[in-house]
């Protein structure tokens, strides 16, 4: 069972030298593998591929074990049942993310040892999660919450580090970032050619003190 302290650490170490991460969600195994590729290039370090079909576990598989040629983990995202986490932690998975805040899929992941990044979206979920021992949370979804939404919260909950998820991209990451989110998460914005400059641009920015 990894001990919550453990899973903070994880988190910190995980999410320590890009504020970005990239969503590759029911791709298939050959395109996951190829943006999955362009996030690592361009410097982004946490991939994460949605677990929702037996395609999904395939695809999990090759990018976990691609990520591991290059010292990198990958996460299973929408993790919304405790069955998935075994499936997950067998394809490579490192790490869980999930849509929503379920104590109990919290706790098949603490059981089988696998750090989990659950997903919240108001201040009662937030204290849940932070009862439950965690730190690290997903914002979903984070257009919906508007950037004013993270400037807010870290007054009751100043020590919650949160990636953004959700409607996200290289036009409007940033502003998310400078409210003060971690990471923030990007999907459909490694398919556009147009994006991967200003994605890069994100990254070599430096992080807020408030950071």
């Amino acid at each position: 069972m990894t001990p919550p302290d453990d899973t903070v650490a994880f988190f910190d170490r995980a999410f320590a030298d890009a504020p970005l991460m990239a969503i590759l969600r029911g791709m298939g195994r050959d395109r996951s593998l190829e943006l999955a590729t362009t996030a690592w290039d361009l410097g982004i370090r946490s991939v994460e591929v949605p677990l929702q079909t037996p395609a999904d576990e395939d695809a999990l598989r090759a990018v976990a074990s691609a990520a591991t040629e290059r010292g990198l983990s990958v996460c299973a995202g929408t993790i919304v049942d405790p069955a998935q986490v075994p499936v997950a932690v067998a394809a490579g998975a490192r790490y869980l993310v999930s849509p929503g805040l379920d104590p109990a899929v919290v706790m098949a992941a603490r059981e089988h040892g696998i750090p989990i990044l659950p997903g919240v979206a108001t201040p009662s979920e937030v204290q849940r999660a932070t009862a439950l021992g965690l730190r690290w949370l997903k914002a979903f979804p984070a257009t919906w919450l508007t950037p004013a939404w993270f400037r807010v919260i870290r007054g009751p909950f100043p020590d919650v580090r949160f990636v953004a998820t959700g409607g996200l991209d290289a036009d409007n990451a940033a502003v998310f970032l400078d409210a003060g989110v971690r990471v923030a998460a990007v999907g459909s914005a490694l398919e556009d050619a147009a994006q991967l400059p200003r994605l890069a641009h994100l990254l070599s920015r430096p992080r807020p003190v408030s950071a």
